[in-house]
């Protein structure tokens, strides 16, 4: 399984930024697909999540702010994120997950999002 991050960048804050997750190499997952972030020296932090049922989860640091959604034709998860905040500068990585920010399975290499 493999698992691509791309659409970080530089944002002002109140800005906003979608990332996306292209997946690629399975047949069938039963993971929730997730997003998780780590800013440095922090612990990593579970954001989101949508399961097979396209039923999604958030943490309340997120909730209002941060929208996930699949594209099951394409493959694709997304991140949508708005009204982005300084702290919300992180290194941002898709992963397959136990949902709600359980065991990791597979996960990217990450795409860096910096708001200032």
């Amino acid at each position: 399984v493999q698992l691509v991050e791309s659409g970080g960048g530089s944002v002002q804050p109140g800005g906003s930024l979608e990332l996306s997750c292209a997946i690629s190499g399975y047949t069938y997952m039963s993971y929730c697909m997730g997003w998780f972030r780590q800013a440095p020296g922090k612990e990593r932090e579970w954001l989101a999540d949508t399961n097979s049922d396209d039923k999604t989860m958030y943490a309340d640091t997120v909730k209002g702010r941060f929208t996930i959604a699949r594209d099951w034709t394409r493959d694709i998860v997304y991140l949508r994120m708005g009204s982005l905040k300084p702290e919300d500068t992180a290194m941002y990585y898709c992963a397959a997950e136990d949902c709600g920010g359980g065991y990791v399975y597979y996960q990217g290499q990450g795409t860096q999002v910096t708001v200032s």
